[in-house]
């Protein structure tokens, strides 16, 4: 039975699943319908997408798209590690500007649940991680969005080290340059 447990975020669960293994390996449920409609939860996803990366501590993010494009999504590891980050980014929320970071992999099978109004990220733990993503809508180019991963109002703690990024996540604004697009 798959579970999906609320996090300390409202609009954040964490989703897991028993493994029923043998001497071949496992079977796991990814995805239950009836399991996210119960809790109220997006069921129609339009884009299936992953993210390979070779190096360990590559960070992607923070990203999200503008309305009216938001994106909900569902995030697992199906090779190596993550630590994967969710920035609450709807103002009216209570906890506007914080964020949840949770270890995702593909030895603890564990998804992440994210709704729309968050900025969502990740720093790889392993080489050759490979991230997938559901997601609700399709992507938009135009509506793509971001804030800077390292911005240290955000206290995120990344992993230190020879961390791989790319050009454009490091140009993204500051949370406090911003504004808020929720």
């Amino acid at each position: 039975m798959m579970l999906l447990r609320p996090l300390e975020i409202d609009g954040l669960f964490e989703i897991t699943s028993p493994r029923h293994a043998d001497e071949r390996g496992f079977f796991m449920r990814a995805y239950d319908r009836a399991a996210f409609e119960e809790k109220g939860l997006e069921t129609r996803w339009e884009q299936e997408s992953l993210s390979f990366n070779e190096r360990r501590l590559t960070i992607r993010g923070l990203h999200f798209q503008l309305p009216p494009a938001a994106e909900t999504k569902i995030v697992r590891v199906t090779r190596g590690a993550v630590m994967d980050v969710a920035l609450d980014l709807r103002k009216a929320s209570p906890t506007y500007g914080k964020h949840v970071a949770i270890e995702l992999s593909a030895e603890n099978g564990k998804a992440l649940y994210i709704t729309e109004g968050f900025a969502h990220g990740f720093q790889t733990l392993d080489d050759n991680t490979l991230v997938e993503y559901k997601i609700n809508v399709a992507y938009r180019p135009e509506l793509s969005a971001g804030v800077r991963w390292n911005d240290p109002s955000l206290n995120i703690a990344w992993h230190d080290g020879d961390i791989n990024f790319s050009e454009r996540d490091a140009g993204l604004p500051l949370f406090d340059q911003l504004g808020p697009p929720f």
